[in-house]
């Protein structure tokens, strides 16, 4: 059997040159490395399965609200999706071009260095895949608790322990399979867009009876305020929520097999697929509902059921309940090789960039991710921080595109198997420029804070990372905690070529 062994000395650590050596048992054994394990198929429910979540249940009311009528709610849901694919088009030439899991972090590290790169993985680890998870998880329960509670507010406590539940369960798949958290993406990506069906079925049945007056041009651009650039960047904030998770297979593109060819393809189909069902859901709800009841809704597919579904009204709470159960799953899988990367590149902890020996999961990385997710939902509500997370994101992808073009500028003879037209990363940034100003105008205070949250994380970048000659005691508790966190989780760092691996000889050092 193959074990590996990581030597840490503290100078060696300092110098940034740490040992990996491997013990053989005394017979001739063939030799298995240790890999994360590659077994993400793409398909339809690969991509789609992560962005369609509690999204489309959650925003059209924020988008209304902000656009101010219907016919410009739904011009946002298009253009949003039209942004998306600008960005995903993108993100396939760095996909291919910069062929490592991490998505944003990894490609900004690489483009611009360090500190930038460690901007985006603090900000994302720090809030806002655990908040999005947090919010996920919430809205979850709460619909699954809802027939149980049908004329009050499911109780705060219910609402927390099946939340909790849910991300254990799910982080437990995770460390246990790849396949298996794959196929549960597959099987609940099909549910949920089954759900989604239903209601577009529903909603066109209602269009052809002729219950489209809220739809009608002369109605459907009533404004119920003056609108403004601001609050149509906020409107576009709302959507970009629901969007969310387009760049997901960036994260995992060295689980992905072959990605030159899957990564793209899975992104120009996924794309449009989702821009359509969101338009096609959109205009479903307003075929039964009219906008002040809409906003009035704080659950909008539940006011939809019961208006139109009658005895069946309760299969609208539990088709969300599946939407939101594969949105969860898609998410704990993104965030936990986004710490994976973080921790590969020196960002974080060693013991989170280890996988485990058999399983090949990134089990550490998964239970930091399960941890903060629960932490979030003990504090408390998490809504208000949705303007945060959709701030920070497009934040992040601006950046990331902008690193695309630095990078055709800095290397030009690099190998790109796809390379975009300079139209659309510009396309991209002159839209990001407009949305990001407008949107901190119109709500400096929220805005504001998720650049004050990403900022923080300039001293720790300076006394975690940059700091090299930190005290020797510093170093001791970091490999103590290593070395019980591999026995704990039985984990190793992944191996890609055991010839480059050192033999482990009598000169070599020993573990105090």
């Amino acid at each position: 059997p193959v074990v590996t062994v990581q030597f840490t000395d503290p100078v060696e650590q300092r110098l940034g040159h740490g040992k990996q050596h491997q013990r053989l048992g005394h017979g001739k054994q063939p030799q298995e490395t240790t890999t994360l394990d590659t077994n993400v198929s793409v398909c339809l429910s690969c991509s789609p399965g992560n962005i369609i979540g509690s999204g489309i249940f959650i925003s059209p009311k924020g988008v209304l609200e902000h656009a101010g009528s219907v016919g410009l709610s739904l011009i946002v849901w298009v253009c949003g999706g039209g942004i998306c694919a600008l960005g995903s088009m993108c993100y396939a030439e760095l996909g291919v071009t910069i062929p490592k899991s991490g998505g944003d972090y990894s490609y900004v590290t690489e483009i611009f260095g360090g500190l930038v790169g460690f901007l985006l993985l603090w900000s994302a680890v720090l809030i806002m895949y655990p908040t999005t998870l947090a919010v996920i998880a919430l809205t979850f329960s709460n619909y699954v608790l809802q027939p149980a509670f049908q004329n009050c507010v499911p109780p705060y406590l219910a609402t927390r322990l099946l939340s909790t539940i849910c991300i254990l369960f799910l982080t437990w798949v995770n460390c246990s399979s790849v396949r298996w958290a794959t196929r549960i993406q597959d099987v609940f990506t099909v549910a949920k867009l089954l759900a989604l069906g239903l209601i577009i079925a529903v909603g066109l049945v209602q269009i052809c009876r002729g219950h489209y007056d809220a739809l009608r041009p002369s109605q459907a651009f009533e404004f119920t305020r003056d609108p403004s650039v601001g609050q149509i960047a906020l409107a576009f904030l709302q959507a970009s929520f629901a969007f969310s998770g387009w760049n997901f297979l960036n994260y995992v593109t060295e689980e992905v097999v072959e990605p030159r060819k899957n990564l793209p393809r899975a992104i120009y189909i996924s794309i449009p697929l989702v821009t359509l069902v969101y338009t096609l859901t959109n205009i479903a709800y307003f075929s039964s509902m009219t906008p002040e009841e809409l906003l009035a809704s704080n659950a909008v597919a539940v006011t939809f059921g019961e208006k139109l579904l009658g005895v069946f009204s309760w299969v609208m709470p539990i088709s969300v309940a599946l939407s939101t159960f594969g949105g969860i799953n898609g998410y704990l899988f993104t965030s936990s090789r986004l710490c994976f990367s973080g921790a590969r590149e020196g960002h974080l902890p060693y013991l989170l960039a280890m996988i485990h020996l058999k399983n090949c999961t990134p089990i550490p990385a998964l239970l930091v991710c399960c941890g903060a997710t629960i932490v979030i939902l003990c504090i408390g509500e998490t809504h208000n921080l949705i303007n945060y997370v959709s701030f920070i994101n497009f934040l992040s992808y601006g950046v990331t595109i902008a690193g695309l073009l630095y990078y055709r500028w800095k290397r030009p003879n690099l190998l790109r198997p796809i390379k975009v037209s300079v139209l659309v990363p510009i396309s991209y940034l002159v839209f990001w420029a407009v949305l990001l100003g407008f949107s901190l105008y119109s709500e400096p205070v929220v805005c504001g804070m998720g650049i004050v949250i990403m900022l923080t994380g300039v001293p720790v970048y300076f006394v975690g990372v940059h700091w090299k000659n930190k005290p020797r005691c510093v170093y001791r508790v970091v490999e103590c905690v290593t070395y019980v966190g591999q026995k704990l989780c039985f984990v190793v760092f992944p191996q890609e070529d055991l010839s480059e691996i050192t033999p482990l000889t009598a000169s070599d050092k020993h573990i105090d």
